[in-house]
Order: structure tokens, then C-alpha cells, then sequence
């Protein structure tokens, strides 16, 4: 993974009302931590973060520039606001070059398996551990041509090179099953309606309205 030069400029002002202003500027509130140092308080460029993050996916390694000097830093984590289309905060993790971090890096489920098969992702992300300068962006785990009943595993994920597992060896990552038929699917929808009573007319009696006062 390509390290990216991005600048930071260090806030004095906290809280949320800072906050929302440090986001009104253009920038994303950022905090960077580790290696023992106290943690310090960043804006990041908003566009220029979003474009990296795009290019890299949220375990970017950056080269922060803080008043001129450089600091190698992973991003560690991405706050996004639920509703509006913009990042609440940035955690960054300091880092050295040589050293191995664990981070969660995306699974990506290729090829097709045999006719007849349903492919369930039962997990988005793996954790690995691997050197900060060759995080991979995402593994990949090929089901082309399994057969119904095949279950693949964590230990079961070809990993790049220098890249170590660090999740639980058994936990399920792919499970292929027998895909529902036209019948069962039918019955499943009759099995939901059962027992559903709609709604009734409103009689006067029942009425919420009170009658006007004359």
C-alpha cells in the first residue's frame, strides 16, 4: 500500500461546537495517538482525506506534515455521520517503518459456485496482522465451483505474503447451502401470512373524534 503526504494542522479548540466548526472550514477532526506520545489534536483536509480513503481503503497509511514536520501514521478509524455525506472524526495510530500492525482489511467473494448453490458471506472483514508497508487493501476467497455444503473458514483464506491471520482460525468466512426452491420459498410466504388479521373498519363507537360542542 502506497503511503500518501496529506497536511495536518494541529486544533486548539475542543468540543463539539469546535467540532462543527472545524467542519464548516473544509476539515475533519482528527486525534493521533501511540508509541507513548500524548495524543494529538488534528484537522485533516476533507477533500484530499475522502480522496485518499477512496484510493486506499480506511487502513491508509499516511505521511502527516505537522507544522513542516513529517509523521508516518495509520488511519485507524473512520467516523462517518449516518445520515449526511461527511466524516465526524479520525482516529490515526502513530507508526514505524519495519513494524507489523493488525488491522481488518475487506473480503471480497469471487467466481461462482455450482448451479443450484445460495453463497453466504457470513464475514465483511478479517483481522491480519501485516508490516506498514504492505497492508493488503482486501483478500479475496474464490467459491467457483464449490459444491453444496462447502464451508470456508478463516484459516481456509489465502493470505498475501508477510501477511499473518490474527481472527479465530474457525470462524466462518463462506458458507455454501443448497439454494431455497420455488416451493419452499412459496410455503415461507404463506407461513409470514399466516395469522394476520387486517385491520377493521372504524365505527362511530370506536372513534377517537369527539363530537364538536354546539
Amino acid at each position: 500500500m502506497a503511503e500518501a503526504r496529506i497536511v495536518a494542522e494541529t486544533r486548539t479548540e475542543f468540543g463539539k461546537g469546535a467540532a462543527r466548526r472545524t467542519r464548516r472550514a473544509g476539515k475533519i477532526p482528527a486525534v493521533l495517538y501511540g508509541h507513548g506520545t500524548d495524543p494529538q489534536h488534528l484537522s485533516l483536509p476533507e477533500l484530499e482525506f475522502k480522496r485518499i480513503v477512496r484510493e486506499q481503503g480506511r487502513n491508509a497509511v499516511l505521511t502527516l506534515d505537522i507544522a513542516g514536520k513529517p509523521q508516518l501514521a495509520l488511519t485507524k478509524t473512520v467516523v462517518a455521520h449516518p445520515i449526511r455525506p461527511y466524516i465526524e472524526h479520525v482516529d490515526l495510530l502513530v507508526i514505524r517503518r519495519g513494524e507489523k500492525v493488525v488491522v481488518e482489511v475487506q473480503v471480497v467473494v469471487t467466481g461462482d459456485a455450482v448451479p443450484g448453490a445460495l453463497v453466504n458471506q457470513e464475514l465483511n472483514t478479517i483481522e491480519v496482522e501485516a508490516d506498514v508497508s504492505s497492508i493488503p487493501e482486501s483478500v479475496e476467497v474464490s467459491v467457483e465451483g464449490l459444491a453444496i455444503g462447502t464451508q470456508i473458514h478463516a484459516s481456509d483464506v489465502q493470505l498475501p505474503e508477510g501477511t499473518t491471520l490474527r481472527a479465530d482460525a474457525e470462524i466462518l468466512v463462506v458458507n455454501v447451502i443448497a439454494a431455497p426452491t420455488e416451493a419452499q420459498l412459496e410455503a415461507e410466504l404463506d407461513t409470514e401470512g399466516a395469522g394476520v388479521v387486517e385491520d377493521q373498519p372504524e365505527t362511530p363507537a370506536e372513534s377517537d373524534d369527539e363530537p364538536a360542542e354546539s
